[in-house]
């Protein structure tokens, strides 16, 4: 007993232990370079059962085996001695192992080893130990002989005929049957009891035989012993006969004397049983009356538990399985005929042999750290824990100052070399005990590399990467990485450094090619390793195969045109159909393309190129359509081309067998092409009767063949010929040929076992194929059996294809196993499968959750764990479920969409790292344990902060032109701001080529979102980075170029602005694109973008209306621009909108790729998208991940095609935008500026030449009296202008009506002439030769007669000469008239 001070002391230690935080153990990599260094005590991995009971007619086996290093060795002791093996010349150990083998060949008697064995495996760093087992050897001792005299009883009275088996070991098995062998039939009036007696309720006449024998099956020696028989002879008061016996009336008339109900077994009217937990109890009541009375259970104070307890003997016995403590208590029995009723109680007690709560499992530290070895178990009465030392109790081993055992826990502090050492926990009580070793390993080595030295790794640019630094060390080192050797560790930004030692690139870019070295560091040493980083370019098909078709005898060619990384070889690769291409003499292929000559119909296809290199791939398709020639020339036979055979005629079956015949046929006309394959089909008429399956080729050159069959199917077979155009038609059908049955030879696959309910157990299996079945009525037998009980086999046959095991345990194992039979045999077994039964709802959930080390995007959070039973399942996660409450920023609206995390642990006090969380954000989170199925009740729900980080880039960030010497920018606050916003920094500098100018630096208040730049000169171009700013620091940068000056026509007015992107910036050789016109904040853009090329057309742009009106087409120099198609959501000034969206999906089409640009509110740099384009003429799908974040460039698209485009979310594929309809521009040839061309310069100046001439001749003849005094000839030469300026074509929108008419009265005169240029801001100049400069007051009005009225005089239009910085040029016909 503890006086006060010990209490007081068992206090403090408790106190100590729950304040106790011993380090996590070293998890030691299962590494052959490490485990073969790995100095470790012994482990014991295999021992004999307990309770040991050997067949006396075999050797007598033993096993022990363990693992450690050095390798253990072994001795035993026997009854507590030791055993001296080298002594006894039976008795011998296997090598490198501790078996046990006694053999008994040169004499001796197996009982004389009877007794208790326990093995000890012993290296220089502890002793381990098996379990004590009890060796018996099995016996069948003889019945005793005795004389029975007959037993003689009076008709309607109770007897019990006992049995008294001969005890044996394992007890026998009883049955009783009659001298015919046949069993004695029991019903609910005659029956045997547990015990073996045959008891009879109430006898009748027609039981009186002088056979009544008991047998007893012994299973070890297979033996059967009968006892010898009982005389049973049966007085009646009247005789009997047997001819009148009925089931209604089993006296046959006679009156027999009924009796109230009393009980044979067990007697009087209480009784008890001691059962242990986890087997089954077995309760019996049977009773004797006339009539025969009827048996019903009871339990006192509630329900029998339904879904563990059977019915068996007629109901006289209660079985109930796998016991636990709810299941004691007083059970009832009752039983009644018409004339009354008797009860029985049984009062059942439930005890317990030790189970494990807490097993102590092996501990490898390192020196001076701290760790313990838990040792729970419980059991009735509860068991005695008691520590070990190699063998030897903890109290008798040499003190320790770094170990202390409180109770059932053993701790270690500051363990130092040389301390490893085997630990044994035995926990016993009255009814068994439990043994559990568990080393406890002091590990000292210096840090190692367990990869590849110096390995070179070779990445696709932009993809995320992974650099592997697999290392180990006790103490557990600590990993950094560098880059090139120089400069701080890696970690954070762009670089993530992963527990295990990876390193990930979360985009590889080329300036992060170099020599990456991580390093291990402990206290003992230092150990590194070097990964070579290639970011190499993407393999791609820039030049697809597109579909065509092909007249019969023609060539077909496909293009596949690939661009790679020159220093990636790559290799192309074409198939037909989905299978590998055999190209033979007539197919031919180079680098860039596929040749087909003389096409014929066996070409038809779809044809893919797939082009690889080591590290990646890409493909493209096309199909090939065949055409009929429109006539063939008859009269040239050797033109005629090749053609499908003749089918093979004249089938013939011989050499019939069990499983195969002989199948000969005569070859039909090949027709040009020789045959290269016969296809044999077949149909059979019992499963499938008129489907026609394959059954195996042959080479062209054979036409009688040998046919491996299946049994008991009725076959017939045809024969098709292939050449190299096609296949024949199928030949006649041979006559039926059946083979015989047989037993199945199939195994049935697919065989598994699960749990639907929480008592149960589905078997599952893929049943056999018709053609496997191998004769009628196909059944399966289905085996299975709890796990490592050695229980028997149970087993159904069923005809299905499952069988539902009922009234499990919850998440059991069990053996299972099956084999197919029919009317012939039985199929072979299958092997043995383990399956499950189902899982219920955990009870236990996490406690003390909680959170520490939050920092802006990750917290290390605690719990504690949940007992692996109360889970009632596999062990699948600790699930954590937490979500953002809310933002810190004022006013800024989030989503509370819960995430979750699985955390899977083991450990006595697991953690974990919650990241990727949002800064300055306040977050909950509770965590759940989950099985295959359920999860249990939640934990404590914890709330915590975030710390303030920096920014996301901003939302847009535009660069729009609105004069030659101005760039405006605009920008807005970004999506999520991470912390409080404390302004933006803008840093910019010059760019010209390779060469970039100094960087110059802008710094803007939060409430300032625009810019304006002045230019020096219209050329300069300059590269724009932008970012938030947070007390924290610059967050994620928005970097934009400004336009070429190539595009500088692409600003417009002061009223309206366009967006610029990456995608829209033209290189020198793009024709100019015309304006857009603006848009505004609310216009859904069309769903249907049409692009188009005309030759004669002018770009104009309307903007007379509220809804922005724009009318585009082309100038005759000009191609069609991008077409701009986006859309606005209507809370665009939100700075959160719930839930994930992309809008805003922008695309900029050209003949063979396009430019695509979309919004969306996803985290930055942990977002991945797919672009799906869908062509419009054949509906085959295209689908692009994009891992970057907009805008793109996607390229290998076909030429003038009709595409939809829509953009989801790779991780949320519900998140997509609205489908956008585009067309690509027609294939063109590259166009060049002919205002720049020579011959156009001297075409126009030799025009000029010969209107100089033309007016200086009519001034002559004006000099000399001509028809057009005043001018006429200048007159007539202006109206002929004017006549070929009316007939232009009409504008199709500006000269329509609103209901469609065309308006021939237009103003012409506000019209440029075809040809004209379009000035810098839009307006449209007119031409300076045009006469409609000319003319008093500037309006050049006719006469009927087509002369000018008024003086000619030149019109001056001084706005527009200075706002075009340009001077007018005096016209040849003012020139001529000044000198008039």
């Amino acid at each position: 007993m503890f006086g006060q001070g010990g209490h007081a002391a068992l206090a403090l230690m408790s106190l100590l232990l729950l304040l106790w935080h011993d380090a996590a153990p070293i998890e030691v990599p299962q590494d052959p370079k490490i485990l073969q260094d790995l100095k470790q005590p012994p482990t014991i991995v295999k021992q004999s059962v307990k309770d040991y009971i050997v067949d006396p007619r075999d050797n007598i086996i033993i096993e022990c085996e363990a693992k450690g290093n050095p390798v253990p060795t072994f001795s035993w002791r026997r009854n507590g001695k030791f055993f001296n093996i080298g002594k006894d010349p039976r008795v011998t150990m296997r090598k490198r192992s501790g078996t046990l083998e006694i053999g008994f060949r040169s004499g001796g008697r197996p009982e004389d080893y009877e007794g208790e064995y326990q093995c000890f495996a012993n290296n220089e760093f502890g002793v381990a130990l098996s379990n004590k087992i009890l060796l018996r050897v099995s016996k069948a001792p003889l019945w005793p002989k005795e004389v029975l005299e007959p037993v003689v009883v009076t008709e309607g009275s109770p007897l019990v005929l006992l049995c008294n088996p001969p005890p044996g070991l394992p007890p026998p098995f009883t049955f009783w049957m009659n001298s015919a062998m046949t069993p004695i039939p029991q019903d609910k009036r005659v029956s045997m009891g547990l015990n073996g007696d045959l008891y009879f309720s109430n006898v009748l006449a027609k039981d009186a035989h002088t056979d009544y024998s008991c047998n007893a099956r012994f299973l070890f020696t297979h033996t059967i012993q009968q006892k010898n028989p009982f005389t049973l002879k049966v007085l009646t008061k009247e005789p009997y006969n047997d001819t009148s016996y009925n089931t209604t009336d089993p006296y046959g008339g006679r009156k027999v004397a009924e009796s109230t109900p009393t009980f044979l077994s067990p007697p009087g009217t209480e009784s008890s049983k001691m059962v242990l937990r986890d087997e089954q109890l077995l309760l019996e009541c049977i009773a004797a009356g006339l009539p025969t009375p009827t048996i019903k259970w009871f339990k006192k104070g509630g329900d029998l538990p339904g879904r563990k307890v059977k019915f068996e003997n007629y109901n006289k016995t209660l079985k109930i399985i796998n016991v636990s403590e709810e299941d004691a208590g007083e059970y009832v029995c009752m039983a009644n005929n018409h004339l009354g009723s008797i009860r029985h109680s049984i009062f059942v007690q439930v005890k317990a042999a030790p189970y494990w709560l807490d097993k102590p499992t092996n501990l490898v530290l390192a020196p001076d750290e701290n760790g313990r070895l838990v040792c729970r178990a419980n059991g009735n009465p509860k068991p005695n824990i008691q520590w070990l030392i190699n063998g030897q109790p903890v109290d008798s081993a040499p003190p320790s100052l770094s170990r202390q055992v409180l109770g059932d826990t053993i701790i270690f502090r500051s363990v130092q070399m040389g301390s490893s050492a085997v630990y044994q926990c035995n926990a016993s009580n009255e009814h068994g005990y439990l043994l559990a070793n568990a080393f406890v390993s002091v590990l000292d080595m210096p840090p190692r590399m367990l990869g590849l030295k110096n390995q070179l790794i070779k990445v696709i640019e932009n993809n995320r990467t992974f650099l592997d630094c697999p290392f180990f060390g006790s103490p557990l080192p600590e990993l950094r990485w560098f880059k090139n050797g120089q400069g701080s560790g890696l970690d954070g930004g762009q670089y993530r450094v992963y527990i295990n030692g990876t390193l990930e690139i979360k985009r590889a870019r080329s300036e992060d090619e170099g020599t990456y070295t991580c390093v291990a560091n402990s206290i003992l040493g230092t150990a590194e390793n070097q990964v070579l980083l290639e970011v190499k370019e993407r393999t791609r098909i820039v030049r697809v195969p597109e579909h065509q078709s092909a007249i019969r005898g023609s060539t077909a060619r496909f293009d596949c045109v690939v661009k790679s990384d020159p220093s990636l070889p790559i290799t192309v690769a074409w198939t037909k159909d989905d299978k590998p291409l055999y190209l033979g003499w007539r197919l031919k292929k180079d680098e860039e393309s596929l040749t087909i000559p003389n096409v014929n119909e066996g070409d038809e296809g779809t044809y893919t190129c797939t082009v690889k290199s080591e590290i990646d791939q890409d493909s493209a398709s096309a199909r090939l359509t065949v055409l009929e020639e429109a006539s063939l020339n008859p009269s040239v036979s050797s033109a005629l081309p090749p053609d499908r055979p003749d089918p093979p005629m004249d089938l013939d079956l011989s050499d019939p067998a069990a499983r195969s015949v002989r199948l000969t046929w005569i070859p039909g006309n090949d027709h040009r092409s020789p045959v290269t394959q016969f296809l044999v089909q077949f149909e059979e008429d019992r499963w499938e009767p008129g489907r026609w399956q394959n059954l195996s080729t042959y080479p062209g050159d054979l036409n009688s063949v040998i046919l491996q069959l299946a049994p008991y199917v009725n076959y017939q077979f045809r024969v098709i010929a292939i050449n190299s155009v096609g296949q024949s038609q199928p030949s006649r059908p041979s006559p039926r040929y059946k083979t015989s049955g047989a037993a199945p030879d199939a195994i049935p696959r697919g065989l598994r076992g699960w749990g639907s309910k929480k008592d149960n157990m589905e078997i599952t299996w893929e049943p056999l194929l018709d053609l496997e079945r191998n004769g009628p009525n196909l059944h399966y037998n289905v085996f299975w059996r709890r796990k490592d009980l050695g229980h028997e086999w149970n087993n159904v046959t069923t005809m299905g294809s499952k069988h539902v095991v009922q009234n499990t345990e919850t998440y059991v194992p069990y053996e299972i196993k099956i084999q197919a039979r029919n009317e012939f045999g039985q199929g072979p077994e299958s092997n043995v499968v383990t399956g499950y039964s189902g899982e219920d709802k955990p009870t236990d959930a996490p406690t003390d959750l909680r959170a520490s080390k939050v920092n802006s995007t990750k917290t290390n959070i605690h719990w504690k764990p949940v007992d692996l039973n109360s889970i009632q399942g596999e062990f699948k996660e600790y699930r954590l479920y937490y979500w953002r409450e809310a933002s810190l920023v004022p006013g800024l609206m989030v989503s509370k969409e819960k995430k979750t995390k699985g955390f899977y642990s083991t450990v006595a006090e697991p953690s974990g790292i919650l990241s990727d969380l949002v800064p300055f954000s306040k977050y909950k989170m509770f965590m759940v344990v989950a099985n295959n199925r359920f999860e249990s009740p939640p934990s404590n729900t914890v709330e915590f902060t975030t710390k303030e980080g920096v920014p996301d880039a901003p939302r847009f960030f535009r660069i729009n032109r609105r004069s030659f010497d101005t760039i405006h920018l605009e920008w807005d606050k970004p999506l999520e701001p991470n912390g409080i916003l404390i302004g933006y920094q803008l840093k910019y500098q010059t760019v010209n080529g390779s060469r970039i100018g100094r960087l110059q630096l802008e710094q803007f208040l939060p409430n300032v979102t625009d810019f304006t730049l002045r230019l020096p000169d219209r050329s300069t171009r300059y590269k724009f980075h932008l970012s938030a700013l947070t007390q924290v620091g610059a967050g994620e940068v928005f970097a934009e170029e400004s336009p070429h000056f190539a595009n500088e026509e692409n600003f417009t007015d002061a009223t309206g602005l366009v967006e610029l992107t990456d995608a829209s910036v033209a290189s020198a050789f793009t024709p100019t694109p015309t304006p857009l016109a603006p848009l505004p904040p609310t216009t859904i853009a069309p769903s249907t973008i049409s692009t188009s090329t005309s030759t004669t057309s002018t770009t104009t742009t309307s903007t007379t209306t509220p809804s922005t009106t724009t009318t585009t087409t082309e100038a005759t120099t000009t191609t069609t621009p991008p077409v701009l198609v986006t859309t606005k959501r209507t809370d665009q000034n939100v700075l959160v909108a719930p839930g994930r969206e992309i809008w805003n999906l922008t695309v900029e089409p050209n003949n063979n790729y396009t430019n695509v640009s979309w919004r969306h509110n996803f985290p930055a740099g942990s977002s991945e998208f797919v672009l799906e384009f869908t062509l419009d003429s054949d509906k085959t799908v295209k689908v692009v991940p994009v891992k970057r974040q907009p805008p793109i460039t996607v390229a290998d698209l076909i030429a003038g095609a009709k595409y939809h485009l829509r953009v989801y979310s790779h991780e949320l594929n519900s998140v997509s935008s609205k489908s956008v309809t585009f067309k690509t521009k027609p294939a063109y040839i590259d166009q060049v500026d002919i205002a720049t061309q020579g011959w156009f310069i001297g075409l126009m100046c030799a025009i000029a030449l010969i209107i100089l001439i033309l007016l200086i001749v009519c001034f002559i003849k004006r000099s000399r009296g001509g028809k057009y005094p005043g001018g006429g000839c200048v007159t007539g030469f202006a109206k002929y202008l004017v006549r070929d300026k009316k007939d232009l074509p009409l504008d199709p929108v500006d000269q329509k009506d609103q209901d469609g008419s065309f308006d021939y009265h237009s103003d012409e005169d506000n019209k440029p002439l075809q040809g004209s240029q379009t000035s810098l801001d839009g307006n449209v100049k007119e031409s300076d030769d045009s006469l409609v400069d000319y003319g008093e007051g500037g309006d050049g009005q006719f006469n009927e007669d087509g002369s000018f009225i008024g003086q000619y005089t030149v019109k001056k239009d001084k706005d527009e000469t200075e706002g075009n910085e340009s001077s007018e040029a005096t016209s040849p016909v003012n020139a001529i008239y000044s000198l008039a």
